[in-house]
């Protein structure tokens, strides 16, 4: 999600960061590199690495505000895709003993990218209406799974690099223009789950999915939103097909960029697509 996203929501955030040609950085929502820079550097040959939040970063994020006298209630990225999960845990479990009359929470969201993102703006809504925060935890717990991410890429050359797929995949995957369709499964891991070829196809795969999978299908009346990695033009393609297939969407489409940390390791020509409906089950 875009910086103002956070500042207007009024949801603090901590910093994953990435190492890019022999220097690290926070992944501080394309401040320190921005996005077009670091996917223009990956075309280029780079190949960047990334480290998650550790333990003491979790306690310096969070002990101002308990001593503050706040309570905390934190929504880690998916464990299925990071170890983050278990340092947010162990970073709890050592200031609840510190801070015992404060609440601390830590909740996996089984979400990544900008369904993390969806998902964060689900929750802001529910603490903005009023809810407490026992309230929020449980309806965190209740709700994460709801959140569907689907997603293809066009370009292969990060997933190989990578060691994701095998160099015979590769070759014959850009030999036939072959898109795979993946998604985040319910242990919050990236999936495969088929291929198609061509970028056309692929688009609407994903507005099948969505048309599928949705909330009252092609009712659909939550948020939507896209988030692209130097392939804008396609995802506002597909985010205008979307409009046109659900009409009843709160508002317009939302695109962003996909962000550096999780950009790492997908590269250019990925395209997301992030909605809220049925549980994710497999």
């Amino acid at each position: 999600m875009p910086y103002n996203f956070f500042q207007e929501r009024n949801i603090p955030f901590v910093c994953f960061h990435f190492t890019l040609d022999g220097k690290t950085y926070p992944d501080d929502l394309g401040k320190s590199v921005p996005f077009d820079e670091l996917f223009r550097r990956i075309a280029a040959g780079s190949q960047p690495t990334t480290s998650q939040v550790n333990v003491q970063e979790y306690t310096d994020f969070w002990e101002p505000f308990l001593k503050d006298g706040k309570d905390v209630l934190h929504i880690s990225l998916s464990s299925g895709i990071s170890g983050s999960y278990n340092s947010a845990c162990t970073a709890a479990s050592e200031l609840r003993e510190k801070y015992p009359d404060r609440k601390l929470y830590v909740v996996d969201s089984l979400c990544a990218s900008s369904g993390y993102g969806l998902f964060m703006e689900m929750l802001a809504d529910a603490r903005d209406a009023g809810m407490d925060i026992d309230g929020l935890k449980d309806y965190a717990e209740e709700k994460k799974l709801t959140v569907n991410h689907w997603f293809f890429s066009s370009d292969l050359t990060s997933y190989f690099r990578g060691g994701r797929i095998s160099r015979t995949a590769f070759f014959v995957g850009r030999l036939l223009n072959i898109c795979p369709i993946l998604n985040v499964s319910d242990e919050g891991k990236l999936t495969p789950r088929y291929k198609v070829r061509t970028k056309k196809k692929a688009m609407e795969a994903l507005e099948a999915e969505m048309e599928k999978n949705a909330s009252d299908k092609t009712e659909y009346a939550g948020n939507c939103i896209i988030c692209e990695s130097v392939c804008k033009e396609d995802a506002e393609m597909l985010a205008s097909q979307i409009e046109n297939r659900f009409q009843n969407l709160k508002g317009k489409v939302k695109i962003v960029s996909i962000g550096t940390v999780i950009g790492s390791h997908t590269g250019p020509g990925t395209i997301a697509l992030f909605f809220t409906g049925k549980k994710r089950n497999g």
